[in-house]
Formats: C-alpha cells, structure tokens, sequence
C-alpha cells in the first residue's frame, strides 16, 4: 500500500464528520474528551469554547492525539479564529449539516474558536480477511506506510 493510498483510506473511514476523543497535555496534565469533529482537506476540524481548560491546554502545547474506532492520530492543533468569523464559513457549513445535534446544542458564537489538525502520525488498528489483525502506521512527515501484523500464525 502506497502512503497516498493509506491516508486516503484513513480519510474514507473517518468519512465527513466523526466524534472523536481529543488528548491534551500541558505540565504533565493529560485531559481526555470527545470533541465533534468535521473532516475535509486532509485535516480534522472542530470547535471549542477559548476558555475552556482543554483550549488552553492545546493552545500552549499544541501536540494533540485524537482516536476515533481503531484510528488514532497525531496532529498539530492550530487555532483558526472565531468561527463566527470564519471567511467561507465551511465549518459552520458542515457543522451544521453532519453535527445537527452539537451545532444546535453549542452555539456560543462570541467565545467558540475553530482548531485545526494536521496530522502527523496515524496508527489505524484493523483485521484482514483471515481476521487477523494488523496495524498500518502512515507518517506524514515521512510521507511512509508500513503495515505490522500483531499476532503472525
């Protein structure tokens, strides 16, 4: 498998719109919690409220782990802004027509920012057609792909 295919097969197993667990850390404190997440353009994005602790967190360490069903990603965070002033409003966009449920539920536009990430390393758990299962690591930096099975019989 070829890096360009491994990360677009991480991407079509994401799809448009997940909820993900968001790993943060900042002076050997690790937060944990589900953020809604939106996917477009090689990148996952959500948005949050600037106050709250796991923002502040990402904000002055902006190395960040994201797991969703088996695929667990690394990434950089960047803040983006407000999303209220979001240029295309493509967030809000798709916010709105994948996460009705939280686009409805927060909508705190004068404190919610939008966090960008960029992956960087990506471990996805899966099982091939015998069911045995392996792990693909994609390296972004790298631009690498490497397949390891767990349990070889």
């Amino acid at each position: 498998m070829t890096f360009e295919e491994a990360v677009q097969r991480m991407f079509t197993q994401l799809g448009n719109s997940k909820i993900m667990a968001l790993a943060t850390s900042k002076d050997d404190k690790v937060l944990v919690r589900n953020v809604s997440c939106v996917i477009y353009d090689h990148k996952i994005y959500f948005k949050t409220d600037q106050n709250f602790r796991k923002t502040k967190q990402l904000l002055e360490n902006p190395n960040v782990a994201m797991c969703w069903d088996g695929v667990q990603v690394e990434g950089i965070a960047v803040n983006k802004g407000l999303v209220a002033e979001e240029a295309d409003q493509r967030f809000a966009q798709a916010y709105r027509k994948y996460l009705w449920g939280s686009y409805n539920a927060y909508s705190h536009t004068d404190t919610e920012i939008l966090i960008e990430v960029t992956p960087r390393f990506v471990e996805i758990w899966d099982q091939d057609q015998d069911q045995r299962g392996f792990q693909t690591f994609i390296d972004f930096t790298k631009k690498t792909v490497q397949i390891v099975y767990y349990d070889e019989k």
